[in-house]
């Protein structure tokens, strides 16, 4: 048993692995929780064992995991120990934490919870959805984030809240990064700030509405949905919509990164607005835009985001042209070619990425890595989402 405590409601819970689950004896999807990726970060860990204690077996069809994310660090409140346990999830590191004999303390908790989750998508029934609870360091209206495959898109959408696209371009070894690269149904919400009463209120709304919307819970009345939905649109109205990063303001370990007060994510900057003091030089906005997720703790790599609207002609246009998989002909091109034609990866040349828009490529659903000095690596999560197992679904 790990002991969590809250701020907010001064409490402590005892939690394992598995926070809890639910089977009915109705065959239907599989929907499962993560809480407390990140340690200090305990109002979904708190939410999800609040909606378990009153959920009704009876009411629902397929099964419910919630599961503990970061264990040790939950128990110490802190964001992580060792590494940060939400930037291990690459094959890389996966590979390298399997051939290892002494784990530090993130390699261990990630190897249990890939166990858990290997073992949820062998033994239960698809479609499978996977949902991340989690709070920022600034205030925030409740948003979620997503990688940039449409069916992610298309259930997202049913959420009254702000869809934020493109994070997987900026944050290497994501826990949903590497389920989506699997090809399920894959979001992160972000309730609000860390230490906020009503962080846990809208987890609490969130996941009754993830509960419908997937269509677990059988009969929406009995769950008070029509509140839960208000509840979260009402703070929501003012930014409602998709949205793309476009820029993040990285920290180096050796930096001395100091955001300035009074900013929250949503909240609307002009190119050159003062954001920041790192090593004692002011930090400018290089953008018109949304500040995003600004740093206001002292672990963590990401200062800031900058976040612009997208306009709903280029998601649709994204969707026709993912949907006759345009981006087959970009291998005719000289300087690209297939790294992996089976996940969806690209290489492009440089010197002939630089005659094609980002946006072009995050159309197609291609976000980009830089491989080296030469080459660019982008991959699209379009090729290996896996569509039809969604297909009947009321959402789709």
């Amino acid at each position: 048993m790990t002991l969590v405590y809250n701020k907010a409601l001064n409490t402590k819970i005892e939690v394992n692995r598995i926070i809890g689950s639910i089977k009915s004896d109705i065959p239907g999807p599989t929907l499962v929780f993560f809480g407390g990726i990140h340690g200090n970060e305990t109002s979904g860990v708190f939410a999800l064992k609040e909606v378990l204690k009153s959920v009704k077996k009876t009411n629902i069809k397929g099964t419910v995991f919630a599961i503990s994310g970061n264990l040790v660090a939950l128990e110490k409140h802190q964001r992580f120990l060792d590494e940060d346990l939400n930037r291990y999830w690459t094959k890389e590191n996966i590979e390298a934490i399997e051939g290892k004999h002494v784990l530090n303390i993130e390699e261990q908790e990630l190897q249990e919870l890939l166990d858990v989750l290997k073992s949820i998508i062998k033994n239960n029934q698809p479609p499978f959805y996977f949902i991340d609870l989690h709070t920022t360091s600034s205030k925030t209206i409740p948003f979620i984030t997503l990688s940039d495959a449409l069916i992610n898109r298309k259930f997202a959408k049913q959420f009254p809240v702000p869809i934020v696209l493109g994070i997987e371009e900026y944050l290497n070894g994501a826990l949903l990064s590497y389920i989506n690269q699997l090809g399920y149904v894959s979001l992160g919400f972000e309730s609000g700030q860390h230490d906020a009463l009503l962080a846990i209120k809208n987890h609490v709304a969130f996941i009754y509405l993830a509960l419908a919307f997937s269509g677990v819970i059988k009969d929406k009345s009995s769950i008070n949905f029509s509140a839960y939905f208000k509840q979260l649109q009402e703070q929501s109205v003012s930014a409602l919509g998709f949205f793309e990063i476009v820029y993040l303001y990285k920290i180096q370990k050796e930096d001395n990164f100091k955001m300035l007060n009074g900013f929250k994510s949503f909240q609307p900057i002009t190119k050159g607005t003062k954001l920041a003091i790192n090593n004692n030089k002011e930090i400018q906005s290089p953008y018109n835009g949304s500040i995003f997720m600004p740093l206001y703790q002292k672990k963590g790599t990401d200062g800031f985001f900058i976040i612009k609207t997208i306009a709903p002609f280029f998601l649709k246009l994204s969707k026709v042209l993912r949907g006759v998989k345009i981006d087959s002909v970009l291998v005719l091109f000289p300087g690209v070619s297939w790294s992996n034609k089976k996940e969806g990866v690209l290489q492009v040349n440089l010197k002939i990425a630089r005659y094609f828009a980002k946006s072009f490529f995050h159309i197609l659903g291609y976000r980009s890595r830089t491989i080296d000095r030469t080459h660019l690596k982008l991959s699209n999560r379009e090729r290996v989402a896996k569509t039809n197992m969604y297909k009947n679904e009321i959402w789709y």
